[in-house]
């Protein structure tokens, strides 16, 4: 059963949750801006049955403390590391999807606890990176203001699904925002996030990780666009690279059991 705990890092409170067996090779999941642990639910829980999983909240998210910003990824990736840390872990399969790749890259060039990399739907920054392009940028933070919140939530989000996804799954959706209701970002907080992201930048460095890399990327990634994980996946020495064929960028929320499968297969090979 998954429990809480925290761990500090330069006097910051960082939530996350444990689960799975302790003498196993842990699975440690780094979420995306602004979204809570809930994001890694279809992964995390079936892998526990046979991995140490840890899921942590980022600094600003669910219940880790929200510092003033603006963050960054190299503070992030610190975070991250003060929480395996404070686990006791000495080495770990770092999973992260967008944001939270970007957090797994730099954790892996700045620390030595990673044993392997899996980053879904994630940009090597800079200026080789294809930008999140203008319309998804004006619906994921430009919200009209006559929604509600629970619409507003609805409404950032529809450009990181398919609209088939979102069009037959209303249920899962209601019970995404919920979950996003109480633990996602704030507005600040968001930003502060947000700003980590713009200003990443590791695309000089890449060479550096030969440790085992996967990389998936859905080919209608509408927030961070396929040729972001071409690039990343060209620059990384020891990488396979898998487009997800129409996914989106919730892609292993929407595929969740395929994504799982492919995860597992790749760590346990590792």
């Amino acid at each position: 059963m998954a429990h809480a705990a925290y761990a500090t890092n330069d006097g910051v409170s960082l939530c996350y949750e444990r689960e799975g067996p302790h003498d196993a090779e842990t699975v440690v999941f780094v979420e995306g801006l602004a979204y809570g642990r809930w994001m890694w639910r279809w992964q995390r829980d079936p892998l526990s049955e046979m991995y140490d999983t840890i899921v942590v909240d980022n600094r600003g998210t669910g219940d880790s403390d929200a510092p003033p910003g603006p963050y960054s990824v190299e503070t992030m990736a610190a975070d991250l590391d003060a929480v395996l840390e404070h686990a006791g872990v000495e080495s770990a399969h770092v999973v992260g999807a967008s944001m939270g790749g970007m957090i797994a890259l730099q954790y892996a060039l700045d620390y030595d606890r990673a044993e392997s990399l899996a980053l879904f739907c994630t940009s090597l920054g800079g200026e080789e990176a294809v930008p999140t392009p203008p319309e998804t940028q004006a619906q994921m933070f430009d919200v009209p203001e006559e929604l509600d919140e629970r619409e507003a939530i609805r409404y950032k989000m529809a450009p990181a699904m398919t609209e088939e996804f979102a069009a037959s799954n209303d249920d899962l959706l209601a019970q995404i925002v919920d979950w996003r209701l109480d633990s996602d970002a704030d507005e600040d907080a968001r930003t502060a996030q947000a700003t980590a992201v713009a200003t990443f930048d590791v695309s000089d460095r890449l060479t550096e990780l030969t440790l085992p890399t996967l990389v998936l990327h859905g080919t209608a990634d509408r927030v961070l666009p396929i040729e972001n994980g071409e690039r990343l996946a060209a620059r990384l020495p020891n990488t396979t690279f898998e487009r997800v064929d129409g996914g989106s960028h919730l892609f292993f929320v929407e595929r969740a059991d395929s994504v799982t499968a492919r995860l597992r297969e790749f760590l346990d090979g590792h």
